[in-house]
């Protein structure tokens, strides 16, 4: 059987690295104002109306094609 890792990179290290990770980007990161809410909404909608128009055409391609 494998020995419990101790030390540096033991299980139980990693673990409170991963806590303090979280800990740590939880405390930096912020709410967003109406604006920048706003803004993100729309992009967000962009690029999936983009993403959606690129496999419509491609479809569309096939079909017209391939049949």
């Amino acid at each position: 059987m494998e020995e419990v890792e101790v030390g540096r990179f033991g299980k139980l290290y990693k673990l409170k690295r991963f806590w303090k990770e979280c800990i740590r980007v939880l405390r930096v990161t912020k709410k967003p104002d109406k604006v920048e809410f706003k803004t993100i909404v729309k992009v967000s909608a962009l690029g999936i109306l983009i993403i959606g128009l690129i496999g419509f055409l491609m479809h569309l391609l096939k079909v017209m094609f391939i049949g």
